[in-house]
């Protein structure tokens, strides 16, 4: 019996966190994790930089970049000049890097977890939502049976539990009002109308919501800054073989 929770019979779906990515599966995938780790992948795409989701930055990790000779992003809080984290700001500053292992609990760990289900998963944020929908939809017009999954990485709650994050919410549903098909579920309609609702006051709301106080509150204002460049990237990062490349290359 199919689940009632796979929105089956739509072209299109969203869901929240690796639970939802577990159930409402598609052909392709698009991961949303706005705060930070698919913005930061964008910027890194931008610059060329092929990015290695890695869920945690442990001894595994050290022997994961040794692996493909890759710079291990260091945790936010412990960057220090010249250091590479999860901040899109460091990223930007980089120099002589060109391959980045990137630890992230969230849009990282997920990314992951898709990457053995053999659907092709992309990296999604407000900066580059509508150089992604216009690379899914050839997909789209290619193949009738595609099914196109936006998965919102959220956050999480001391205890460990999902804690939807609104940008997640705004990036996932800016992608799907992009996309040039009717075949959304309701759930991905409600994305796309909770986008569409306050794009005309963005960036000011994405610095105003919970996730953005919170970096504001560490220091971390200009991260937000970056992750507030609406539509200003085109970069399509993929994931192939581990790592996270730019397939658009248009400038």
């Amino acid at each position: 019996m199919t689940s009632p929770y796979s929105q089956h019979g739509f072209r299109v779906g969203f869901d929240w966190g690796p639970v939802g990515a577990g159930v409402v599966t598609g052909n392709l995938v698009a991961v949303v994790d706005v705060l930070s780790f698919t913005t930061a992948v964008t910027v890194a795409t931008d610059l060329g930089i092929d990015v290695y989701p890695y869920r945690w930055r442990d001894e595994t990790a050290v022997a994961y970049a040794k692996q493909y000779d890759a710079h291990l992003a260091v945790g936010r809080s412990q960057a220090g000049p010249g250091d590479v984290s999860l901040s899109p700001v460091t990223i930007r500053q980089a120099t002589g890097v060109t391959r980045l292992v990137l630890p992230s609990p969230n849009g990282s760990t997920i990314t992951q977890q898709l990457s053995d289900g053999g659907a092709t998963v992309i990296a999604v944020s407000l900066r580059n939502r509508l150089a992604a929908a216009a690379w899914a939809n050839e997909w789209l017009a290619a193949d009738p049976g595609l099914k196109v999954v936006a998965i919102a990485a959220g956050e999480r709650w001391p205890d460990g539990s999902l804690r939807p994050a609104v940008e997640d919410l705004w990036g996932a549903g800016g992608f799907l009002s992009a996309l040039e098909t009717d075949g959304l579920s309701p759930e991905a309609r409600a994305a796309a109308a909770a986008y569409d609702a306050v794009a005309d006051e963005l960036p000011t709301l994405l610095h105003d919501c919970a996730g953005g106080r919170e970096l504001t509150q560490y220091g971390y204002a200009d991260d937000v800054r970056i992750a507030a460049e609406v539509d200003e990237s085109h970069a399509v990062p993929v994931l192939k073989d581990g790592k996270l490349s730019n397939v658009n290359l248009k400038r």
